[in-house]
């Protein structure tokens, strides 16, 4: 059976969670995507609680987005993942302590690798570095690694067959997903899930939100 990137429909812009979320997610519920996230800035814990719950009341699998770089930041951000229950939390420096608490609440842990700084994030350091990160996630039993691949201050193709092909550690391609083009990449490197959001509020792929989701779905199952 043929294995297709997950498309992560983040309901972001500019590293921010949308004010209206809600309001999208209810008219792209009937997408095609089962994978919905979005960051911890923008809205409310409350309206992060109910949305999510929402989410997971339809089956969907829900990610938190955390884009922060100290551990008591990072520590909040994980908290916040427990308490709405999310299934999957991307982003944070990884740390042990969050590590411990994604295993204790069944999150799926996916920390980012290299040296990301900034909002929206900036990707800098070596592939063989982000390598030796993954490998080191994976040993202590990490689900994935985050990696912003296009926000790289470098040769991003090359940065995302580098890390992906040196690692069996899920990969998330995560920012700046906005083009066929980079569909077309993210299919050949069959890596795990790339995550699309400001992308489809900016238009890139053509059409209303819920038709441009759909037509990425589809894109990378072609």
């Amino acid at each position: 059976m043929e294995v297709y990137p997950e498309l992560i429909v983040m309901l972001t812009e500019n590293d921010q969670t949308v004010k209206n979320a809600y309001e999208i997610f209810e008219r792209c519920k009937d997408s095609k995507a089962e994978y919905w996230g979005f960051k911890e800035k923008g809205i409310s814990p409350s309206e992060m609680k109910e949305l999510f719950a929402y989410m997971k009341s339809l089956g969907k699998t829900t990610v938190l987005e955390v884009v922060a770089y100290t551990e008591d930041k990072c520590l909040e951000g994980a908290q916040m993942a427990a308490e709405c229950g999310c299934d999957i939390l991307m982003g944070t420096v990884y740390s042990e302590k969050i590590n411990r608490i994604c295993n204790e609440n069944n999150i799926k842990y996916i920390p980012f690798i290299g040296d990301v700084y900034g909002r929206p994030s900036i990707l800098e350091g070596s592939a063989d570095d982000m390598i030796a990160q993954a490998e080191s996630y994976r040993e202590n039993g990490v689900f994935g690694a985050d990696l912003l691949g296009y926000r790289y201050r470098g040769n991003c193709d090359e940065l995302n067959r580098q890390v992906v092909f040196s690692t069996e550690l899920n990969i998330c391609i995560a920012g700046s997903v906005d083009s066929f083009e980079k569909l077309d990449e993210i299919k050949k490197l069959g890596c795990w899930a790339f995550t699309v959001g400001g992308a489809f509020f900016a238009d890139k792929f053509g059409g209303s939100i819920k038709e441009q989701i759909n037509k990425v779905y589809d894109y990378v199952r072609k």
